[in-house]
């Protein structure tokens, strides 16, 4: 009896260390996938980050990707390359990115012109992207030909509403943050002006010089130079309050009421990219943007620079992507 008591208890012991060893051995495996991330966050960056930027070398967007990357290197203790792939108003680089593993080595640096663009490709900017930090954003400068008689952004408005389709407007290209923001002013104003694409700012600002176009939406990385020469006249800008940049010029707000449509820059990731390392990255260009040296770099190129969470970064994507999807079917733009 004692025998088989005995035979029991040890039955009974190898059966609960079997138990215990199966469960011990289910969460590791169920822990196991976790594991990769958590440790490469810990260890994060290993090795050199690249980020892409959109558009050509020399530009506004690449010269702010070039001044974050350089104090990025230094807060990572890695260096941060900067690669341009141009195309599609960076739609192509935006593809590039997002389809490249989520480990935090591959980033973007985006614009409000992806948002607009969100839809046009098999990855939608929105859906498949984690936003890390906004660098700084900037107005839209409303300017006009000196030999249009109108002063001020009132008078303007009225002259568009005297003139219904008579002003020419234009924009550095169709589907551009400064084409949609026009859209939005003609829409809120109730004026009809027609618009004109450009390859860019410099052709589009050439024929705002010579009269060709009577009225032009530009960032002011394009536009600045030629306001302050008094080759063209700026009516407004389309922040919501006055520019640093413009501080006489008023907001088109403060004669079209609930108007604003500033745009952003701002570093991205691929989706499902680790938090420990988005946080990383928002802590690091948040540091900069703190920076006194850095941060007046990034006001003299006319940003208003305001640090905010990579959570407060991705709900402004949202709101944008949902206010510049309703202006692009009011005004039946095709992009």
């Amino acid at each position: 009896m004692r025998k088989h008591l005995g035979d029991a208890i040890k039955d009974g012991g190898m059966k609960s260390l079997a138990r215990r060893e199966f469960l011990r051995l289910g969460l590791c495996a169920t822990a196991a996938p976790m594991m990769p991330r958590i440790a490469a966050a810990q260890s994060y960056p290993s090795r050199p980050v690249r980020l892409v930027v959109g558009l050509a070398p020399g530009g506004a967007v690449d010269i702010l990707a070039r001044l974050v990357g350089e104090w990025l290197s230094r807060y990572l203790g890695q260096p941060v390359v900067i690669e341009n792939r141009p195309g599609d108003a960076g739609s192509v680089a935006a593809e590039v990115v997002l389809r490249s593993p989520a480990d935090g080595y591959t980033l973007f640096m985006a614009t409000s012109a992806n948002v607009i663009n969100a839809q046009r490709h098999k990855v939608n900017f929105v859906r498949d992207s984690t936003a890390v930090a906004i660098v700084g954003q900037e107005p839209i400068i409303l300017s006009v030909n000196p030999s249009l008689t109108v002063k001020t952004l009132a008078e303007f408005i009225a002259y568009a509403k005297e003139n219904p389709g008579k002003l020419n407007m234009a924009s550095p290209g169709n589907g551009s943050v400064p084409h949609i923001a026009g859209e939005l002013f003609k829409l809120m104003a109730g004026i009809d002006m027609v618009h004109v694409p450009y390859r860019g700012g410099a052709p589009a600002l050439i024929d705002l010089m010579s009269g060709q176009v009577q009225v032009a939406f530009m960032g002011p990385a394009a536009s600045l130079t030629f306001i302050k020469a008094e080759k063209i006249r700026a009516l407004a800008v389309t922040s919501e309050a006055r520019a640093a940049v413009l501080p006489d010029i008023p907001a088109a707000g403060e004669f079209v009421p609930g108007y604003e449509a500033s745009q952003w820059f701002g570093v991205v990731a691929p989706k499902d990219t680790a938090p420990d390392v988005v946080s990383k990255l928002n802590a690091g260009i948040n540091a900069g943007l703190a920076d006194p040296q850095l941060r007046t770099r990034l006001l003299d190129l006319g940003e208003s620079v305001v640090p905010r969470s990579s959570a407060e970064f991705g709900q402004r994507i949202v709101r944008d992507a949902e206010k510049w999807a309703k202006v692009i079917q009011a005004a039946h733009i095709k992009i």
